[in-house]
């Protein structure tokens, strides 16, 4: 086997080239854009290089074919709740179903880490926000990834494990069919802050998206006050991000709700990506961008997925989330556009979360695990604490 360093045009190819070969049995594999993945590695367009650090290798068998692949990051902004030691990151893992390939590649993902100072490495994550290949699957392999979904072979699980990396957290996604009848008490809380003077919720509208990044931000920052991991946003930033959407956002999808016309809490989704990036092979050039909006047009994504979720922290447990989220749903049931809703990623450690997904009658559709290996015992490994103020995602 031949390890080699990712520093140039041809293994950055290698490197995603990878990840089609380990996939391409599974029918139900969607191939992420190249260019998505590349950002992750470019300074210039990934704000955690303030933070951090990055290094990726692939690695070759004997016949030099390509059987693996990982990258190793540092990143100061990386903090959870109760570790109070150097942790970094793994991601983007790779490899063919070989322990001794496995153990290659995750042992100098480690031995870099602990050069640079860290006593942890946690993964499979990302080099980046959380919404997008964030843990290892373990269950759902029988359904296509949604948008931003790390998707991998079942045998990666047990070279996680006999490598000696232990259950962090869990994942827990949530689907329903859009139609399915929402239970009784969201028609009742509705009703009750429908009656109250001051209360209302709307979705967005494109023409207004600066005011609505303002509200964004706003319920954002309050929802995550508490996670201690200097996760503020600001309205520049959800406007960057809103500018990236445009092309395929559906303002009906994106909620707020009010007091007085102050947000008080959110509810985004988007059409699922995947839907229409399955069928570009990873590029996502002009001919690709016409083939877009035609499948928008076309009503070519049944699917839409949620992106972040928030109630401010003086509303929350009061049903705020039922009276938003059935308004929504008067608009959006029995119209024919979409047909599968599935939720973003909520950790174990969020039970109020699990709650929420629960409560609308959802089932479980994924579980992924994010792992954690201790370079050295003098840590003692404990599983994330749990969150029991957090309404937000």
């Amino acid at each position: 086997m031949r390890l080699i360093e990712v520093n140039d045009a041809k293994t950055a190819k290698d490197f995603i080239t990878v990840n089609v070969l380990m996939n391409k049995s599974n029918p139900n594999y969607i191939r992420p854009l190249d260019k998505e993945i590349n950002d992750v590695f470019d300074p210039a367009k990934n704000k955690s290089y303030k933070y951090g650090e990055t290094k990726r290798w692939i690695l070759k068998d004997d016949n030099d074919t390509l059987i693996g692949r990982v990258a190793a990051f540092t990143n100061t902004k990386y903090v959870n709740k109760g570790t109070d030691y150097p942790t970094g990151g793994v991601a983007f893992f790779d490899c063919i179903n070989n322990q001794q390939a496995a153990n290659t590649l995750l042992d100098t993902a480690k031995e870099w880490l602990q050069s640079k100072g860290m006593d942890a490495m946690d993964g499979p994550i990302n080099f980046g926000d959380r919404d997008k290949w964030w843990g290892l699957m373990v269950e759902g392999f029988d359904k296509a990834p949604i948008y931003g979904m790390a998707f991998n072979p079942p045998y990666y699980e047990q070279l996680f494990e006999m490598y000696g990396f232990k259950n962090y957290y869990n994942l827990y996604y949530y689907a329903m069919n859009v139609d399915d009848p929402l239970p009784q008490r969201f028609p009742e809380r509705y009703s009750k802050f429908a009656s109250k003077a001051g209360y209302s919720a709307r979705h967005i509208s494109i023409q207004n998206l600066e005011k609505h990044a303002e509200e964004f931000a706003t319920v954002y920052n309050a929802a995550w006050a508490q996670h201690g991991e200097a996760k503020e946003i600001t309205k520049e930033q959800v406007m960057k991000l809103f500018n990236t959407m445009k092309l395929i956002m559906d303002e009906r999808l994106i909620w707020f709700a009010y007091y007085k016309d102050e947000p008080i809490a959110m509810w985004i989704n988007i059409p699922d990506l995947n839907e229409y990036f399955k069928h570009f092979n990873g590029k996502l050039g002009p001919l690709q961008k016409l083939h877009l909006l035609w499948l928008k047009k076309t009503g070519g994504c049944k699917k839409f997925t949620g992106v972040a979720f928030g109630i401010v922290p003086k509303y929350q447990s009061l049903g705020i989330d039922s009276f938003m989220i059935y308004q929504g749903a008067l608009l959006i049931q029995f119209k024919g556009w979409y047909h599968t809703y599935e939720m973003g990623w909520a950790g174990d450690w969020n039970p109020k979360m699990l709650n929420i997904y629960k409560s609308l009658g959802a089932s479980q559709s994924r579980r992924m695990v994010v792992y954690r290996y201790i370079f050295d015992t003098k840590h003692p490994f404990e599983r994330h604490p749990e969150m029991e103020y957090t309404q937000g995602r």
